[in-house]
C-alpha cells in the first residue's frame, strides 16, 4: 500500500463543512491517552504489547461540532478512537438525500475497513458535537503490523465483530418491531459498534455505567432506522413504561443495558 497523508487540514468537504485539523477547537481538555482509551472493550483486552504501540504512535485529533473528519472517497489516513464528544458516519446519495449510518460515543473505534483493503474511505465521518479523537496514522500502524504481522488478528477481530452486527441490523429490521429494533441500536451506540460486551479474562475491562446516556434526537434516530418519528416515540415510552430506559431532552438514558440488547 502506498502512504497517505491525512485528509487536506483547513480544506473544505464539497458539501462546505469544514475538515478537522489537528488543533482544531474541541470542548474537551487533552485526557491522559492511556485512561481514554481503556475505555474501550476492544482496546483493554488487546496485548499488552499492541496497546503499547497504539499508545505510542497515535496523536490527539480535536473537531469542532460540525467538522468533517473525513469524506467517502478520501484516501486511508489511519484509525481512530473517540475518546470524547460523538461522531457520526453518514452517507449521501447522488439526489442529496442524506443517510444516517451510526452514532459513535466515547470508547468506539473506526475506520478499519481501509487499514484491509487500501481503498479510499467508504463514507463520511464529522462531529455531531465536538469531539476528541485518538488518531493512530496510517504509515504507523503499517509498519507496526509489518513488524507483528500475528496483531492483524486483533484488527480482524473488531471488523469482523462489526460485519457480525451488519448482518444482525438485516435481520432485526425483518424480524423485530420497532421497540426492539430501537432497544438494540441505542444498545449498540452505547457498547461503541463492535466492541465485544466483555473483555478477554487476563485484560483489565473498563466498567461501564450503570446508567448509560446516549445524545441523539427522536429524528435522528428514526432516519438511522428508516422509522417515522412517531413511531419512535411511541416505542421509547413502551420502553420508559418498562423501566429500560428514561427519554431526556435530546438524549436517552441506557437503565438496563443487557435488557435493551435481548429484546425481541
Amino acid at each position: 500500500m502506498g502512504m497517505a497523508q491525512p485528509p487536506g487540514g483547513g480544506t473544505r468537504a464539497p458539501s462546505g463543512i469544514p475538515r478537522a485539523t489537528p488543533g482544531g477547537s474541541a470542548a474537551h481538555s487533552r485526557p491522559d491517552a492511556a485512561v481514554a482509551l481503556h475505555a474501550s472493550p476492544w482496546f483493554s483486552q488487546l496485548p499488552e504489547a499492541l496497546r503499547q504501540a497504539l499508545l505510542e504512535d497515535g496523536a490527539w485529533r480535536r473537531l469542532g461540532a460540525g467538522e468533517m473528519l473525513f469524506a467517502r472517497g478520501d484516501a486511508f489516513d489511519g484509525l481512530y478512537c473517540v475518546a470524547g464528544g460523538t461522531m457520526q458516519v453518514d452517507a449521501a446519495g447522488e439526489s442529496g438525500k442524506a443517510a444516517l449510518l451510526g452514532l459513535l460515543e466515547a470508547g468506539a473505534w473506526f475506520g478499519e475497513i481501509c487499514l484491509f483493503d487500501g481503498l479510499p474511505r467508504t463514507h463520511d465521518a464529522r462531529a455531531v458535537h465536538a469531539a476528541l479523537l485518538w488518531h493512530i496514522p496510517r504509515a504507523s500502524l503499517e509498519r507496526r503490523l509489518a513488524q507483528h504481522p500475528a496483531w492483524w488478528r486483533e484488527f480482524g477481530l473488531l471488523l469482523a465483530a462489526k460485519t457480525r452486527m451488519v448482518f444482525d441490523y438485516v435481520e432485526e429490521m425483518q424480524l423485530l418491531p420497532p421497540a426492539a429494533r430501537i432497544a438494540r441500536r441505542l444498545a449498540a451506540i452505547a457498547r461503541g459498534y463492535g466492541n465485544p460486551p466483555h473483555a478477554a479474562e487476563d485484560a483489565a475491562p473498563a466498567t461501564p455505567p450503570a446508567i448509560q446516556t446516549v445524545k441523539i434526537p427522536q429524528e435522528q434516530l428514526a432516519q438511522m432506522l428508516g422509522l417515522s418519528r412517531q413511531t419512535v416515540n411511541q416505542a421509547l415510552r413502551e420502553l420508559e413504561s418498562r423501566g429500560l430506559l428514561r427519554l431526556r431532552y435530546g438524549s436517552v438514558e441506557l437503565l438496563d443495558l443487557a435488557a435493551l440488547e435481548a429484546l425481541n
